[in-house]
C-alpha cells in the first residue's frame, strides 16, 4: 500500500508540484490549503507523513504542529516544514518543537524527496 503524504501550503502551485513528484514516486497525496484544515485531513486521514507550510491562513504551521501534537492519534506522524523564512529563526523553532526538520523555499523536489524517503522509508 501507498504511504500517503499530506501536503499544507495556500499556494495551490506548491501542492500541485510537489504532488505530481510524490505521486511519481509511488506516494498517495493528499493536501489542504490552511491550517485549521490540514488539522480536520490530518486526523481524518492519518497519513504516513506531512509537508506544512509556516506561514499560512488559518493558523501558521506551528499552531499546527503544536495541535498535532496534543493528540493520541497524530502525534507520531512525521512533519517535515517547508518555509520562505530565514534558516536560522526555522532551524531553532524546529528544535524547540522537535519537529522533523525542514526545506527551505524556493526548494528542489528532490531534496524533498530524499527527506520523505529518510522519514517514512519503503
Amino acid at each position: 500500500m501507498a504511504k500517503k503524504i499530506l501536503i499544507v501550503d495556500d499556494e495551490p502551485d506548491i501542492i500541485k508540484m510537489l504532488g505530481v513528484r510524490l505521486k511519481a514516486n509511488g506516494y498517495e497525496v493528499i493536501s489542504a490549503q490552511d491550517g485549521v484544515q490540514a488539522v480536520s485531513v490530518a486526523h481524518r486521514e492519518k497519513p504516513d507523513l506531512i509537508i506544512l507550510d509556516v506561514k499560512m491562513p488559518a493558523q501558521d504551521g506551528y499552531t499546527v504542529y503544536e495541535n498535532l501534537q496534543m493528540a493520541g492519534n497524530t502525534n507520531m506522524i512525521p512533519v517535515i516544514f517547508l518555509t520562505a523564512l530565514p534558516p536560522e529563526d526555522v532551524e531553532k523553532k524546529v528544535q524547540e518543537l522537535g519537529a522533523d526538520g525542514y526545506i527551505s523555499k524556493p526548494f528542489d523536489t528532490e531534496d524533498i524527496l530524499n527527506k520523505v524517503k529518510e522519514l517514512i522509508p519503503d
